[in-house]
């Protein structure tokens, strides 16, 4: 027993003393047994042992070096002095900075695409292939040897003013090495007789190394078989690398003096396989160029092949049509890949989510799209809109129901249809299922994911044997948001200067006292960059009179006491005379008296003009991309506002002081250049019709005929007092229907109106 417990012992303690022991032994083999020579009183004494010759024999200090003459030198050592020279800086050069990182870090893009036309194909084939592949493709070039023809519109076209066919190979590759050789990767060049399916090219370059010497396409045998190698044939396009052009560079002008050919693509063959011993190959890396011949009049949905479906070009293509038809196929067969991928990794995830920590809970539904929002607080609780398919029950003038129309109208069309196709494709073919009522619908915009909607759907359900019965089945959908994407604006400044047109009738002379007080507060004491134009409208009766009654005598009177009490202030006019006002009129004037660059603030008399709108005005209006449609705060009719109250001197943007009228259309800010662009595109249909300039509004002008942004919004800094309008029967119906419901909607606020009607009726009553 004592001799277990002995061993127990020394088997827990025998580690830690060998190891001290072992700590021990390692030190004392380290120490040095030497002595270092030591100094008493101050001075040099002998050492402990001497050597010979009078060397010192004992241990140095570490990191010392003992040399023989160490002691010599230390004694005949004498100090000198080392003169300062100031050193020379040789001028800093400039350093150069790329304006781009890529630039900068040699990074290329991938692929460059030429497009080989022709001046008889271009506005034909040629467009077509831009319609189908320029939207896929960073760059795409069409090549040609016409000079001095209109080029389409959207296409970058490079001619050579020759229509050789090898001299414009010769001019297209050395146009390539002269601008872009140093910014791609790869370079693919196509005939405009040849569909190319834009996605698979990028794939097939995305997967090749960029710095070999490659020649990718149809490869074909020289005509005559004389010449050992094969070329690539155009027809079916081919690709070229960067690698492969720079080393063929230098040898460019000899391909275009030795060799003799009559087709390009052999020309180009040759002298790639002679300067480079290139040979032209299909297949590279595993990775297939597949190409398909078409035959003549030859429908592309009937097409069955394997090769076909996944030919990356198809030739030859005989007119626009057929190309059209052919991008419609292969785009159809990527969709429906793209619809696989989907499913499969919706499958996937979940799989996946079953052994998750929360299990199938952690998988949102629809799977692959963000889980919904999670209010913090009861205000920020999403609203729920109730409809049914011929009403909905949330309105923009807080309606508490309306008639379900136009985009809201197709919107719950679009999800029954939806709901329907999705329900029959998951019970066929044992069920078949047909629509008979909404019962209930609702739907909610959840800025996370989009829209969500809940239906109750009533159903008729016939299974195989053809029995039916009525059933109730709720569904929920989701109309996800799509992938955001940033539009790039073109620059503008807030220092162009604005032309203010004020047109102005016989009623709405007793506003211009006020529009000029308060204008010239904020214009004309702060040198606002802006030039007041007012615009006078006679009727006929009125223009006949105007040398003995002038009706704008005293707002000419008024503007000329402005102008001599702003000795730097200018405010022209402009004298019209018309039986039916009308804004397109009004402008087609106005248009020609000032230049093309001018940009226009069409308001109302009745507007409060200040810097902060202007500002806007110009942000928001942009030359040859956008114009402005601002919505403006109503005051509400005081007597319904403030009855049996005193009117306040300046107003708020309350909901019971004023709403903003989405029902006018008088403010717009445009460019002179636009309008006459847009005014130019309409004149087809006024030869036909010359009513349309008097049905028309600019707003409309703008929205039928420009092909510009038009912007509409609410804009809180444009104050409009409240008037009466007189509304013109002459005008459109819909412009004299906005007109009337803008009265009626500026009286004052639902509640306002009802206390009214609550108090007339109280005294009639008593």
């Amino acid at each position: 027993m004592r001799f277990s417990a002995f061993i127990s012992v020394l088997r827990s303690v025998g580690p830690v003393v060998i190891g001290i022991s072992l700590g021990f032994t390692l030190s004392l083999l380290s120490v040095n047994w030497t002595e270092e020579a030591c100094y008493l009183d101050g001075k040099q004494g002998e050492d402990v042992t001497s050597g010979h010759e009078g060397q010192l024999k004992g241990a140095r200090k570490p990191n010392s070096i003992s040399t023989i003459n160490d002691v010599e030198s230390e004694e005949d050592f004498e100090p000198r002095i080392v003169p300062y020279k100031q050193v020379q800086q040789s001028p800093t050069k400039k350093v150069f900075r790329a304006k781009y990182i890529s630039t900068e870090l040699g990074m290329r893009e991938r692929l460059f695409v030429g497009v080989l036309t022709s001046k008889n194909t271009i506005s034909t084939l040629g467009v077509a292939v831009n319609r189908t592949i320029s939207h896929h493709l960073d760059t795409v070039i069409f090549f040609t040897g016409m000079r001095n023809r209109k080029v389409p519109h959207g296409m970058f076209v490079v001619s050579h003013g020759d229509e050789r066919l090898i001299w414009n190979m010769f001019q297209n590759i050395k146009y390539i090495l002269d601008h872009y050789i140093n910014e791609y990767d790869w370079f693919y060049f196509v005939q405009d007789d040849a569909y190319t399916e834009a996605d698979r090219i990028k794939a097939l370059v995305d997967h090749l190394s960029m710095d070999r010497e490659l020649y990718m396409g149809s490869p074909e045998e020289f005509i005559g078989g004389e010449m050992e190698g094969k070329y690539c044939y155009g027809g079916f396009g081919y690709i070229l690398s960067r690698t492969l052009l720079l080393r063929l560079q230098p040898f460019l002008e000899n391909c275009r003096n030795d060799i003799l050919s009559a087709r390009p693509d052999e020309w180009l063959g040759r002298c790639i396989i002679d300067y480079t011993n290139t040979n032209c190959v299909s297949e590279y890396q595993g990775l297939q160029y597949h190409h398909y011949e078409l035959g003549k009049n030859s429908d592309p949905s009937k097409e069955q092949s394997e090769e076909f479906k996944k030919a990356l070009t198809v030739h030859p293509v005989s007119d626009p049509e057929q190309m059209y038809r052919l991008h419609r196929y292969f785009t159809e067969i990527e969709l429906q890949k793209t619809y696989d991928e989907i499913a499969k990794l919706q499958a996937e995830i979940k799989n996946v989510s079953v052994v998750a920590f929360e299990g199938n809970r952690s998988s949102q539904w629809p799977v692959g799209i963000s889980p919904p929002f999670e209010p913090k607080s009861r205000f920020e609780v999403l609203k729920w809109e109730y409809f049914t398919e011929e009403e909905i029950y949330s309105c923009v003038d807080g309606s508490p129901k309306c008639e379900l129309q136009g985009i809201d109208r197709m919107d719950v069309a679009d999800v029954i249809e939806v709901a329907m196709v999705e329900l029959n494709k998951k019970y066929k073919p044992v069920l078949h299922l047909k629509k008979q009522q909404l019962i209930n619908g609702y739907r909610r915009f959840d800025p996370v994911r989009g829209m969500e909607y809940t239906l109750d759907l009533q159903l008729e359900v016939v299974n195989q044997k053809g029995h039916s019965r009525s059933i109730t089945k709720r569904v929920h959908l989701v109309r996800p948001l799509s992938r955001i994407e940033i539009i790039p604006m073109p620059y503008v400044t807030e220092a162009t200067r604005i032309h203010i047109i004020i047109p102005l009738t016989l009623q709405d002379r007793v506003h211009v006292d006020h529009f000029l007080e308060v204008f010239a507060a904020n214009a004309f004491e702060t040198s606002e960059n802006a030039i007041l134009t007012f615009l006078f409208i006679y009727d006929p009766v009125e223009a006949q009179q105007v040398n003995q009654n002038d009706i704008f005598s005293g707002v000419k009177t008024q503007i000329n006491t402005y102008e001599r009490k702003y000795p730097t202030v200018k405010i022209p006019w402009i004298s019209v005379k018309t039986e039916t006002p009308s804004q397109i009129k009004f402008m087609d004037i106005i248009s020609k008296k000032h230049p093309v660059d001018s940009l226009f603030f069409l308001a109302n008399v009745n507007t409060n003009v200040n810097s902060e709108f202007l500002n806007r005005c110009r942000m928001n209006s942009i030359n040859n991309w956008q114009a402005f449609f601002p919505i403006h705060f109503q005051d509400f009719n005081p007597d319904v506002a403030y009855h049996n109250q005193q009117h306040p001197s300046t107003v708020d943007l309350v909901k019971d002081a004023g709403h903003f009228d989405r029902r006018s259309f008088e403010e717009a800010c445009f460019y002179n250049s636009d309008y006459m662009t847009t005014r130019t595109r309409m004149v087809a249909d006024v030869q036909e019709n010359e009513e349309i300039l008097e049905t028309l509004d600019i707003f409309d002008m703008f929205l039928k005929y420009s092909g510009l942004h038009v912007f509409r919004a609410v804009e809180p800094a444009l104050h409009q007092q409240y008037s009466y309008q007189a509304c013109n029967p002459r005008l459109s119906e819909d412009i004299f229907h906005r007109c009337v419901q803008s009265n009626w909607e500026g009286l004052g606020s639902r509640s306002q109106l009802a206390m009214l009607l609550f108090e007339q009726e109280q005294g009639n009553s008593t």
